[in-house]
């Protein structure tokens, strides 16, 4: 009974400090996951502005340019996935590796070639482990994404559509991460961000506004503009941009995702080692008071012993 005793006590301490340790965990989520709305909310005028601008572009003028054009020349197709650095985030990042192999299946029956791009540890570690070829990856900023990152990743994309080679360029960018909508509620999304899609702007700016909690009026309609130096000179220089504003949106959206499944997660871990706990004390009460009324016997039958002796 001693024995049994030990046991839950220790058991009881153990289960105490990953308790601590989960509400620390918790604590530092929710005072994070605020700085990483703000961030995304705070994005919104100068996207929506952004989008505008590029749309007023696109529907004054008929203009081509290079990252709204369609390309045929290569089966190369960049696939984006943004997952976490670490765990303790409950099923954030394994929904998002979910819809990636959905998607990458979806990409070979169709004829593509898939080249993988990822961001956090998560989705590094677990397509190499399947032997699945990384082109690059990026890391360490899973739920606070600097702006050198955003920089580097939207870059490193434009770059490899812009390239004519036909075993080094790729014919379009998709993305996969998780849409953040509430705190209760953050559902995986793929989006094909390249080639753009700018005259359907409001439909796609309806979607991203919706997910800051802002709405637009659609049917705006656009006044006349005079472009200088030219309109293809402001394409070139809008459109990146562009892209880079909407990668930027959704590493935030993937961030506040992220910290918001993770503080739920370690939410109902400290409940559920509070509930441990509260298991373990019962139980080592009842072996103390099994082990009690054991030497109470033992001593009862000792003391018959010596009277009747």
């Amino acid at each position: 009974m001693a024995g049994q005793q030990r046991v839950y006590k220790q058991r009881i301490a153990s289960t105490q400090t990953l308790g601590k340790v989960f509400r620390a965990m918790e604590m530092i989520a929710a005072s994070r996951i605020g700085a990483a709305r703000r961030a995304a909310t705070e994005l919104g005028p100068y996207e929506r502005a952004l989008t505008q601008a590029v749309a007023a572009v696109a529907v004054h003028t008929d203009l081509g340019h290079p990252l709204t054009d369609e390309r045929h020349d290569t089966p190369r197709v960049a696939v984006l996935v943004i997952a976490s650095d670490r765990g303790m985030a409950g099923a954030y990042s394994a929904t998002v590796l979910r819809e990636t192999e959905k998607l990458l299946e979806r990409l070979r029956e169709e004829g593509k070639d898939p080249v993988l791009y990822t961001s956090g540890r998560r989705a590094q570690q677990y397509f190499r482990f399947r032997g699945v070829p990384i082109e690059r990856s990026w890391e360490g900023e899973s739920d606070s994404p600097s702006p050198e990152m955003v920089r580097s990743i939207s870059k490193e994309l434009l770059d490899r559509f812009l390239d004519p080679g036909l075993l080094t360029g790729v014919c379009q960018v998709h993305l996969v991460y998780t849409r953040f909508r509430t705190m209760m509620s953050q559902v995986p999304a793929v989006r094909q961000m390249l080639p753009l899609t700018v005259v359907d702007a409001p439909e796609s700016d309806e979607e991203r506004e919706g997910e800051l909690g802002q709405v637009d009026h659609p049917d705006q309609a656009f006044p006349e503009y005079e472009f200088i130096p030219s309109a293809q000179g402001v394409l070139d220089a809008l459109l990146p941009l562009y892209v880079e504003s909407r990668i930027r949106n959704v590493l935030l959206q993937s961030a506040a995702s992220e910290l918001a499944s993770r503080q739920r997660a370690m939410h109902t871990a400290t409940d559920n080692a509070e509930d441990l706990i509260t298991k373990y004390t019962r139980l080592a009460n009842s072996a103390r008071q099994a082990e009690i009324t054991q030497e109470i016997s033992e001593i009862v039958g000792g003391a018959d012993a010596l009277v009747k002796g």
